[in-house]
């Protein structure tokens, strides 16, 4: 009865109780459906639904007594006794329900409103949006807000601002754009929250400059971005590695009278992390203590991967103790972070322990920390272990993710299992309900891609079956883990470099028939793997295939075909297709493009490679990729000279050219007995910390050694490898010692090599 009587003094229904012809007894009647079918009329009548604290109230009655089926009979008696019934009282029941978690519920009380003869109004329809996108079944959501329109119900900015972060969530920046521009048709002014929506969905689909503009839009509009829009837009320079503009933008910060906060220390620190400016994240990080702001949790994590991917596994070990001394709890992304760490130098004993030690805790039975473990595994070679980890995880109640797929997938493809692989992505597909999965591939309802879907959940909404829409995504997303273009990408390299192009190829036609788009990964794997199989006409078809189908080539496409034309001696019609790929670029110059094709069909290397580096500097497009293809290239062709002038320019403008094209070139200039110009590349490996391998440093070593005048270049160089740290006693140089003992016998110092 206590209940009952919060009710009673809520309404204010002791005032009011003489109004209606109800036996006193009745009032006090064992029966709550009576009691609570009096109070809903007596709230009707004088519309107390309609105040938002008396609303509350009644869906927190409800859960407290779970009266929730008591609440709808009482509704439905009252509409066979001629109440109206509004909308307001019945979304206290959905309201209810959304509380307690019941989701499923909450849209079948939504759907069965017509059943009471009482259309959803537009708080009732904002209050089931935001359950269903709480969900994140963005498709449903876009459902019933088209159901909303559809019903002249007036969408409010609360409204946009949940769809607009939905379409955002699930990475559809043009819809949440079009969201906004919906807003300007129906004046309806956008908010700081509203902005901030797009900003962070622009930056996560890394349209960092389009987010940019569009914050500078915000502010010309009269729309004072608050510290969470600048944080996004900071978060989201340096996410793509743009420190110095992340850094630029703090002094705009400050300039708009805000200070630096721990989140903004917090995403600059993640950046110059991720961009492997560790000197400068300690710096900041020392600034930040200075000031008086302690890390947080999220912080921790940051500084205990960075120490992690810098190699100081110890110092992060050390900082996760001071945490815990700050009586902060790690949670399983802190833990998962030295996980890593110990992954990536190569302690997976350590790795193993301490997932062991914190899978003890149920809140870390992450899906992530398993995929970290199995990735390492897989680098190892340790794929036994991997598939053992892998089995484990469903019995822990931890599902493997498209990620975790992903990396045994590969792991097993670089093993040459094949077979394994190939079934283990079956086993993805299927998922946990194999009989879904093959009547949406199979049967009449085919749903092949997201379009069809997005149709399938529309005509079920305006067939008012918006619950068997709902079970319908929820048992989809439920039915197994989606393989995305990565997952395919990772078996269709596995098919070329095996030989086997049919494989790869049916695995290129399913993608697109699951409403998958290939990708430049996709197509330079598929170029890669026909040039393997000496299918050079084929490998230009797929890129006929790209451009007819209006996918633009990446450098990836181009890097590939470059690297094969190399390798078949055709180093200009590479250089060629360079140039093609630049003048495809936004902002390029095509004069500039044309005086380097000119500078190379008159054999003009040297002009042509410092005219391709002045265009790639003033356009910031530098890559050392094209520039080492191209050093290689003219290696392999035998135009060692021309390879020569590559590398001169290169280490002119202060550009480390990496291990592989030294050893090409010193390859080369031994094969042609330009031993001088060998050693002084080898050298330079030495001066950059380069350690080569053994083929190329015997190479070297026994070219000199066997030539008339060079021995005393032999000597030098090996007193210095020793010095650097070559394993010169290992087997890998016992012919090259043996060479250097008889020659020994002949020279001053006999006991130089002891």
């Amino acid at each position: 009865m206590l209940a009952f009587s919060k009710f009673r003094k809520a309404f204010g229904f002791r005032r009011n109780l003489r109004m209606f012809s109800v036996p006193s007894e009745e009032l006090v009647s064992p029966d709550p459906q009576l009691g609570l079918r009096f109070c809903i009329l007596v709230a009707l009548k004088f519309g107390a639904f309609r105040s938002q604290q008396y609303f509350k109230l009644v869906s927190e009655i409800l859960c407290t007594n779970n009266w929730f089926s008591l609440y709808w009979e009482a509704l439905e008696l009252l509409k066979k006794s001629g109440v109206l019934i509004t909308s307001e009282s019945v979304r206290a029941l959905i309201r209810a329900y959304s509380q307690m978690g019941l989701t499923e519920k909450a849209v079948e009380i939504f759907g069965r409103m017509r059943e009471l003869d009482c259309m959803p109004d537009d708080r009732a329809y904002n209050t089931i949006l935001r359950e269903v996108l709480r969900k994140e079944l963005f498709l449903l959501a876009f459902s019933v807000y088209n159901m909303m329109l559809k019903s002249n119900c007036c969408a409010d900015e609360y409204t946009y601002n949940m769809l607009i972060d939905g379409f955002c969530k699930s990475g559809n920046i043009k819809g949440a754009l079009e969201m906004l521009d919906e807003m300007d048709h129906r004046d309806i002014l956008p908010g700081v929250i509203t902005y901030t929506s797009i900003l962070s969905g622009l930056c996560q689909g890394k349209k960092v400059d389009e987010a940019h503009r569009l914050f500078n839009v915000m502010k010309e509009r009269g729309c004072r971005p608050d510290l969470i829009s600048y944080n996004v837009l900071l978060n989201g320079f340096c996410k793509m590695g743009r420190i110095d503009e992340a850094v630029s933008f703090l002094r705009l910060l400050g300039r708009d009278g805000y200070a630096l906060q721990r989140n903004s220390y917090s995403s600059l620190i993640d950046g110059l992390f991720r961009a492997r400016r560790y000197n400068e994240a300690h710096s900041w990080y020392t600034r930040m203590l200075k000031e008086g702001i302690m890390p947080d949790v999220v912080l921790y994590t940051i500084m205990i991967r960075g120490l992690s991917e810098e190699g100081k596994v110890g110092e992060a070990v050390k900082m996760l103790d001071e945490m815990t001394q700050r009586g902060l709890v790690p949670d399983a992304y802190c833990y998962n972070a030295l996980i890593k760490g110990f992954c990536d130098i190569g302690f997976l004993d350590r790795a193993r322990s301490l997932q062991l030690e914190i899978s003890e805790h149920d809140q870390f039975h992450n899906t992530c920390t398993y995929t970290i473990l199995i990735c390492g595994m897989c680098t190892k070679g340790m794929i036994g272990e991997a598939q053992e980890i892998f089995n484990q995880m469903e019995k822990l109640g931890c599902f493997p993710s498209v990620v975790t797929f992903n990396a045994l997938i590969n792991g097993l493809c670089k093993a040459r299992k094949l077979e394994e692989a190939r079934l283990l992505f079956y086993k993805m597909e299927i998922g946990r309900s194999p009989s879904l999965f093959f009547r949406l591939s199979q049967g009449s309802d085919r749903v092949s891609d997201s379009v069809s879907l997005q149709k399938k959940v529309e005509q079920m909404c305006e067939a008012g079956q918006i619950l068997n829409a709902y079970k319908f995504l929820v048992q989809l997303a439920d039915s197994g883990v989606v393989p995305d273009i990565m997952t395919y990408n990772i078996l269709i390299n596995g098919f070329c470099k095996d030989g086997n192009m049919n494989g790869a190829f049916k695995l290129f036609k399913d993608l697109q028939l699951k409403g998958l788009s290939p990708d430049s990964v996709t197509y330079g794997t598929l170029i890669d793997g026909l040039y393997r199989a000496n299918r050079e006409e084929d490998a230009f078809k797929i890129l006929e295939h790209m451009l007819k189908h209006g996918y633009e080539p990446s450098f990836a496409v181009y890097k590939a075909l470059m690297t094969w034309l190399c390798r078949k001696r055709k180093v200009s019609l590479a250089f060629s297709l360079y140039l093609e790929y630049l003048k495809k670029l936004p902002g390029q110059e095509d004069d500039s493009i044309h005086a380097l094709e000119e500078f190379l069909v008159r054999g003009k290397v040297e002009q042509a490679i410092r005219g391709l580096l002045e265009l790639n500097f003033r356009f910031r497009d530098f890559d050392l990729a094209p520039y080492t293809i191209l050093l290689i290239g003219f290696c392999q062709a035998g135009k060692v000279d021309e390879a020569l002038i590559v590398f001169s320019v290169l280490d002119e403008f202060n550009i480390n050219i990496n291990p592989p094209s030294c050893v090409y070139l010193i390859k080369g200039l031994c094969a042609e007995g330009k031993l001088d110009e060998a050693v002084d590349i080898f050298l330079y490996t030495l001066d950059r910390g380069f350690m080569l391998g053994a083929r190329i440093c015997n190479r070297l070593l026994e070219c000199l050694l066997l030539s008339p005048d060079k021995k005393e270049y032999a000597i030098d160089l090996i007193d210095r490898m020793k010095c650097f740290g070559y394993p010169l006693r290992s087997f890998h140089y016992r012919d090259t010692m043996s060479l250097l003992h008889q020659l020994q016998g002949r020279m001053s110092n006999k006991n130089w090599f002891s």
